[in-house]
C-alpha cells in the first residue's frame, strides 16, 4: 500500500535514520515511537510528501488516497465545521464546489448540463450523497455538538477545532491514514471513540503518539526509530517494550558469557604457550579466541531521567479542606460551590469537562488567584510543590541551567547541582544551556527537578506529561506511583491516571463526583453511566 525505499534523512552531520526500507500494509495500525528529536513527526511528513528525504523515495499504490491529520488550527477559519471535515476528501470536495458553481450560473447551457451530468456521476461514485451525514457522524462521535456543525471554524474554540481537524482526516475512508498525536486535547470519551474507530478501520494507519494506553489499544505493529534506523515489530507497545527489554538482556547475558570464555582462553594461552607439551592445546585455544565475537550494543537515543520525589517530613492527619469555592472567569462560572477534603495518602486525579476548571482550582490552592466565594485550609504539617500547565514565566531569565536550578535548591554546591541535572538528562555542556532556549520537554524536566528539590509532601501537577517522550512519561509515572504522600493531578493519559490515582474527583457543571476507586473502575461506575443515560453533560478529561 505504502512503502519506503532506501529513505535517509540527515541534517548536516546528524543522521536521524538511513536506508529505511519498510512496507505498511492494509488492515494494520503502525505506532511510530522513538525519543524526542528522533524524527517521528518528520518521518510522517516524508510519507505524506510534505518534506523530501535526503535520499530514497516513498511509493504509494496508484489510485490510493492518503489522508493526514492537519496541525494548523487557523487554516480553515472561513469554512464551517461540516465543510472543513468534507475537505478532507479533496477530490470529492472539488466536485462539490464545481457542481455548486455550475448550478449557480444564470446562463446554464447544454454544455453545462453535460458537464453537470458527469460531475453528478463522479459525485455518486464517491458516495457524495452521504458526505454531510458521514461528516456529522464523525463530529458527534468526537463530541462536537450539532449546533457547532454549521458554525465557521473561526468562531469555534481551539480544543473543538482539534477534534474537527481529526474528523477531517478520518472522513471518506482513506486508504492510508497518517496521524500525528491524534489524542492531544481530546477528552477520554473522544479518545475511547477514536480507539474503537481505528480498531475497526480496515485500511492502513500510521500514528505517532505518546499515549501508551492508546498505542496498546490500537496498534498491531510498532515502528521503532532508534540506532539510526527504523525497524517494525509485530504487536502493540507493551509487547514491543517487553520484547525489546528481553532482547537487550539476552544480548548482554550472551556478551558476559563470551567475555568469561575469552578470559578463560587468554589465561590458558598465557600459562601454557611456552610449554611444549601444551603448545598444541594453546594453539587450538588461540584459534577459538579469534572466533569469539562480542555483539556490539549501539548506544540508544533513548534516555531515561531519574525521577524520585522524597518528602522532607511525613504528612499529618489533616491535608486540605476546601469549602464552597466558586470562581468565574470572563463572566463564565468555572467552579461552582466546590467542597471536598483531602486525606493522607490520597492520590487524586481531577477530571471533568472543562480544563480551565482544574487549572483555576490549582491556582486558587497555590494562592495565585482568589476565589469569588468560599475558602480552603492546608494542614499545618503540609508543604506543597506545584507543576503548572503553563511554565514559560519561569524561564524568562538569562541564567544557565546550573544557576536556574540553584535558585530552588537548599544545597548550592555546583557539583551537587550538576549531578542532579545529569540525572535529569542535562549532562556536560547541556547543563550550561540558557533557560530561555529550552524545548518544551526540557522545560518540563526542569520543572519536575524543581519539585523534587522542594521535598514537599503534597504534589499538585497540571498536565505534567505534555511535551515528554515515552521514556520520560514512564519515569514520572513511576516516580508518582512510588511517592508515599499525597498527590492531586490532572492528565489526559489513561495509563498515567489508572496507575497512580486511588481517588477520582470529577468537576462537572452539575457539581462534583467524588469516588475512592481506580480510573477504570470509575469509567465503568454505575453512577457515571446513569448520568450519561440522563443525558447530563459529563465528559471525562
Amino acid at each position: 500500500m505504502i512503502s519506503t525505499s532506501n529513505i535517509s534523512l540527515r541534517y548536516g552531520k546528524r543522521v536521524l535514520f538511513e536506508n529505511v526500507n519498510l512496507k505498511f500494509t492494509p488492515g494494520n495500525c503502525y505506532g511510530i515511537i522513538g525519543a524526542n528529536g528522533s524524527g517521528k513527526s518528520t518521518f510522517l511528513k516524508i510519507l505524506s510528501n510534505e518534506i523530501d528525504p535526503t535520499s530514497g523515495e516513498v511509493s504509494i499504490v496508484a489510485g490510493k488516497r492518503l489522508a493526514v491529520l492537519k496541525q494548523d488550527q487557523f487554516e480553515f477559519d472561513e469554512y464551517t465545521a461540516i465543510k472543513t471535515v468534507i475537505m478532507g476528501h479533496k477530490k470529492l470536495y472539488k466536485i462539490m464546489e464545481e457542481k455548486d458553481t455550475l448550478y449557480a450560473k444564470e446562463d446554464f447551457t447544454d454544455e453545462d448540463g453535460i458537464k453537470a451530468g458527469e460531475l453528478e456521476g463522479e459525485f455518486a461514485e464517491l458516495n457524495g450523497w452521504e458526505a454531510e451525514a458521514e461528516a456529522a457522524t464523525l463530529l458527534v462521535g468526537l463530541g462536537i455538538k450539532d449546533e457547532l456543525h454549521d458554525k465557521k471554524m473561526i468562531d469555534i474554540p481551539g480544543n473543538e477545532k482539534v477534534k474537527i481537524l481529526l474528523a477531517q482526516s478520518l472522513f471518506g475512508n482513506p486508504d492510508i491514514l497518517l496521524l500525528d498525536e491524534p489524542t492531544n486535547h481530546l477528552d477520554i470519551l473522544s479518545i475511547n471513540w477514536l480507539e474503537e474507530f481505528l480498531m475497526n478501520f480496515k485500511n492502513t494507519v500510521i500514528v505517532v503518539s505518546h499515549d501508551r494506553h492508546f498505542l496498546n489499544k490500537v496498534c498491531t505493529n510498532i515502528a521503532d526509530i532508534d540506532y539510526g534506523k527504523i525497524q517494525i515489530y509485530t504487536g502493540n507497545y507493551k509487547f514491543w517494550f517487553q520484547s525489546s527489554q528481553l532482547a537487550l538482556k539476552q544480548t548482554k547475558d550472551a556478551n558476559k558469557k563470551t567475555e568469561a570464555k575469552r578470559k578463560e582462553l587468554q589465561d590458558f594461552i598465557a600459562r601454557f604457550s611456552a610449554n611444549a607439551s601444551k603448545s598444541k592445546q594453546a594453539t587450538s585455544r588461540k584459534k577459538q579466541l579469534e572466533k569469539l565475537n562480542i555483539e556490539e550494543i549501539k548506544p540508544s537515543s533513548r534516555k531515561v531521567p531519574y525521577i524520585y520525589f522524597k518528602p522532607e517530613r511525613e504528612i499529618g492527619n489533616k491535608v486540605l479542606e476546601i469549602k464552597n469555592i466558586s470562581k468565574s472567569i470572563d463572566g463564565e462560572k468555572v467552579l461552582d460551590n466546590v467542597s471536598f477534603t483531602i486525606n493522607p495518602g490520597d492520590k487524586i486525579a481531577l477530571v471533568g469537562p472543562q480544563s480551565i476548571s482544574k487549572t483555576i482550582l490549582f491556582k486558587i490552592l497555590m494562592n495565585e488567584i482568589k476565589p469569588d466565594e468560599g475558602n480552603f485550609e492546608w494542614g499545618i504539617t503540609t508543604s506543597q510543590a506545584y507543576f503548572p500547565k503553563e511554565n514559560s514565566s519561569f524561564f524568562n531569565v538569562e541564567l544557565n541551567l546550573i544557576d536556574w536550578l540553584r535558585q530552588f535548591s537548599k544545597e548550592k554546591d555546583e557539583t551537587f547541582i550538576r549531578g542532579f541535572l545529569g540525572r535529569m538528562l542535562f549532562s556536560g555542556e547541556e547543563s550550561l544551556k540558557k533557560a530561555t532556549v529550552l524545548s518544551g520537554g526540557e522545560k518540563v524536566r526542569c520543572m519536575i527537578s524543581r519539585m523534587m528539590l522542594s521535598e514537599a509532601n503534597v504534589l499538585l501537577l497540571d498536565e505534567p506529561t505534555n511535551h515528554l517522550d515515552l521514556e520520560s512519561i514512564s519515569a514520572i509515572n513511576n516516580g508518582l506511583i512510588n511517592f508515599s504522600e499525597t498527590i492531586m493531578f490532572v492528565s489526559h493519559d489513561h495509563q498515567f491516571i489508572q496507575t497512580i490515582a486511588n481517588r477520582i474527583i470529577e468537576i462537572t457543571p452539575q457539581g462534583i463526583i467524588d469516588k475512592k476507586m481506580t480510573f477504570d473502575e470509575y469509567i465503568d461506575s454505575p453512577v457515571i453511566q446513569k448520568l450519561r443515560e440522563n443525558k447530563q453533560e459529563v465528559l471525562i478529561f
